[in-house]
């Protein structure tokens, strides 16, 4: 029995007497109370205080269910402690509902959440009775557990696994046998982080099949498609168990994953080759020892670019089948058209291997590869000419040292336009055969007629070989659309006019037209005109004729007097003779 005493009133009490003679009698009296109440009386049966709930809760205790949990056990009658999980520093791990635990806590456990605390108060009969245990627990001691449930568990658990996101086409699913390499988070049902492969930007790498991961992981991972997002819960009995993993996964813990599949492969795969566009017209394909010019854009199978060609604005070249590029490229660069497009998906012992490149490709990474094909050639390559239009009339077409004037269009295989004759102000012209322009060029002017168009084809090494030039790339075949607007037949390089037919003898006599015996420069440029007229002979053609005759006159007037004389054109007759 509790009692306790105090005043009834701070005040005195007073109350009258009869009177006694002439006095009244005042009587003071001071009232003392005293209150007594019996012990409580111990609660009927468990009292749960459920005082913090998670936000969500997918799963509570139910009988049979395993459950690791945090405690501090008080009396209720004083709030000393008895016992606690936090002193002893390490969870308590038991099995609901089958006797293992006193039965109060065995009813007041059931319904938990994981990361509710509740405070479970357990009445002497449902505890240790009024017997209580071991020097610890008196008799009849009513017990007060407040409780923080750190996970749920049950032996007919599987793998649960939800998918957070999936690409809507599954390129690759993993396999047992596969490779993986992958990106997770790994934490303890309460939401404690254990694991991540973020920390240090690096995936997980690992094959599926060998006994290499926990029991639980191996399953969750099976049928991943590359870029595929999903959460995956491992009951402790398909992770580690009694044991733990050193000190991040305590023993018995369920382990949640997310988990970001990056890539998948296997050993035996090859390289995969999706042909995106081909263009109509493929009159020819690569081969080994072609020298090939494409651009690309390299990504992994998730999509994060790590190379581009067209960052740099440079196509790639190099030799096709000679190993200077990584085998799969090597083999995927074999057999395709000029302009083609393709994506190219090259697995890691095709590319970079275990080891990767430094900080630009991890080991293990399967590359993709999207490729489009400038052009290529072969050292072996000759000048392509295809007439697209010819007149029906055309003759012997044009010789060396014909004078052409000409309409074009220079572009790259891609059909990239780098000059044209309609941008350029002065028209296009040049003498076969003096070297004004590219080889190629020039092979592929020969023998046109006015009027004819051709479409040409120059490998580099006809063009502007491997270094290029202004807006020509190093080793680009050229594509050239040719029209022939104007012919002029030429003459032999280091002349300036020839006969066509033979020469007037004496020459100076019909040069003399007004027989006077001397010929000045106005009379020669009149005989000279004459000539070409009436077919006798050719001037020089692509240089303004004045200037031609002019010149022939210097060289015949030794004496440069103005005029020409026989002997002078005797000597000059003799000299050419000579030579």
């Amino acid at each position: 029995m509790y009692c306790w005493f105090g005043s009834a009133s701070s005040d005195w009490a007073s109350y009258s007497v009869p009177k006694v003679g002439m006095f009244p009698l005042l009587i003071f009296l001071h009232v003392i109370v005293v209150k007594c109440q019996p012990e409580l009386s111990p609660p009927l049966d468990v009292v749960v205080d459920r005082y913090h709930m998670p936000k969500r809760c997918p799963r509570e205790v139910q009988t049979e269910d395993f459950v690791r949990y945090h405690f501090n056990g008080t009396f209720q009658s004083n709030g000393t402690m008895f016992d606690s999980s936090h002193v002893r520093g390490k969870a308590f791990i038991s099995q609901v509902g089958v006797g293992r635990l006193i039965h109060g806590m065995d009813r007041g456990l059931l319904g938990t959440c994981v990361n509710e605390r509740r405070r479970i108060t357990v009445p002497p009969h449902l505890a240790y009775g009024s017997v209580g245990t071991g020097g610890v627990i008196p008799p009849d001691a009513i017990l007060v557990y407040d409780v923080l449930l750190l996970d749920i568990w049950n032996p007919q658990d599987k793998v649960q696994i939800r998918t957070l996101s999936k690409p809507e086409r599954c390129v690759r699913a993993a396999n047992s046998s596969d490779f993986v390499r992958y990106h997770y988070n790994g934490t303890l049902l309460s939401g404690q982080t254990f694991m991540s492969s973020h920390t240090n930007n690096t995936t997980y790498d690992t094959y599926l099949g060998q006994g290499d991961l926990i029991e639980g992981m191996e399953e969750g991972l099976l049928g991943m498609c590359i870029a595929e997002r999903r959460i995956i819960i491992v009951p402790p009995f398909l992770a580690y168990g009694e044991k733990g993993h050193g000190s991040a996964v305590p023993p018995q813990a369920t382990l949640v994953f997310e988990v970001l599949m990056v890539d998948v492969f296997n050993n035996k795969d090859d390289i995969a080759v999706e042909v995106l566009e081909v263009p109509d017209n493929c009159e020819r394909r690569s081969a080994v020892g072609d020298f090939i010019r494409y651009h690309y854009n390299g990504t992994f199978q998730d999509g994060t670019k790590f190379d581009s060609s067209y960052q740099r604005n440079s196509t790639y070249n190099t030799y096709v089948g000679r190993g200077f590029v990584i085998t799969g490229i090597d083999q995927a660069l074999q057999g395709l058209c000029m302009g083609e497009k393709r994506k190219v998906v090259v697995p890691p012992h095709l590319a970079y291997g275990g080891e990767g490149v430094s900080d630009l490709i991890p080991g293990s990474a399967v590359l993709v590869f999207h490729i489009h094909v400038l052009d290529f050639h072969n050292l072996k390559d000759e000048v392509e000419v295809k007439v697209v239009r010819r007149p029906e009339e055309c003759g012997s077409g044009s010789q060396k040292n014909d004078w052409l004037r000409y309409r074009y269009n220079c572009s790259l295989m891609d059909g990239t336009l780098l000059y044209s004759s309609d941008q350029q102000d002065l028209p296009s012209v040049t003498t076969l055969g003096a070297n004004d322009v590219i080889l190629g060029l020039e092979q592929g002017l020969m023998g046109m007629c006015e009027g004819e168009a051709r479409e040409v084809v120059v490998p580099p090494h006809f063009g502007h070989g491997e270094n290029g030039a202004g807006v020509v790339p190093g080793s680009a075949v050229l594509f050239f659309q040719l029209e022939l607007v104007e012919l002029q037949k030429g003459v032999p390089n280091g002349f300036m006019f020839v006969w066509l037919g033979d020469v007037p003898e004496p020459l100076f006599t019909a040069m003399d037209l007004d027989a006077d015996g001397q010929v000045p420069l106005r009379e020669f440029s009149d005989f000279i005109m004459l000539q070409v007229q009436q077919g006798n002979g050719r001037l020089r053609p692509g240089v303004p004729p004045d200037d031609i005759i002019r010149d022939m006159f210097n060289s015949q007037d030794l004496d440069k007097d103005g005029k020409i004389v026989a002997q002078e054109v005797t000597l000059q007759t003799d000299e050419r003779d000579e030579l």
